[in-house]
C-alpha cells in the first residue's frame, strides 16, 4: 500500500514570501495615503474659507469704507480645518486678504492659505508651502 498524503497547508517559505510582498506594498501605499490626507485637509481648509469671498464681496461694494472682520464675511476662528483665520482689507480700497492657518498633518500644519483681493476685484489664492509641496496639495492654488 502505498498512499500519498495530502499537502495540508503552506510552507514556511511560502508564508515568509506573501509578508514580504505585503511589507514591499505597504512601503509604498502609506506615503502616498499620507500625501493624499495632506491633500485633502488643504482642499477641506480652502473650502471653508472660499464662502468668505463672496460675503467679503457682498459687504466691499456696499461699503469699502469700513474694514472686514470675520463676522461681515460669516467666517469663525478656530474651524474644523483652520487653527487661525484672519481678515484684513485697505479700508477704501477694496482690496481684501483671506488668510486660513491649516492644521491637520505634519505637511500642512501651521501653513496658511491666502484669498486676496485687488483693487479691481479680481481673487486670487496662494499658500506659503514649499515649491514641492504646492504641486502635491495646493492643485491650482499656487499664487
Amino acid at each position: 500500500m502505498n498512499m500519498q498524503k495530502a499537502q495540508q497547508g503552506f510552507t514556511l517559505i511560502e508564508l515568509m514570501i506573501v509578508v514580504a510582498i505585503i511589507g514591499i506594498l505597504a512601503s509604498i501605499a502609506i506615503p502616498a495615503y499620507q500625501d493624499y490626507i495632506a491633500k485633502s485637509q488643504f482642499t477641506a481648509g480652502l473650502a471653508e474659507v472660499n464662502p468668505g469671498k463672496v460675503m467679503a464681496e457682498t459687504y466691499l461694494n456696499e461699503d469699502v469704507t469700513t474694514a472686514l472682520t470675520l463676522a461681515n464675511v460669516g467666517l469663525t476662528t478656530p474651524s474644523n480645518n483652520c487653527s487661525v483665520i484672519a481678515v484684513d482689507s485697505s479700508a477704501g480700497t477694496g482690496a481684501a486678504t483671506i488668510d486660513c492657518t491649516l492644521k491637520g498633518s505634519a505637511d500642512i500644519n501651521g501653513k496658511k492659505i491666502t484669498l486676496t483681493r485687488t483693487v479691481a476685484g479680481i481673487w486670487s489664492c496662494g499658500s506659503d508651502l514649499a515649491a514641492a509641496d504646492k504641486t502635491k496639495y495646493a492643485g491650482k492654488c499656487t499664487g
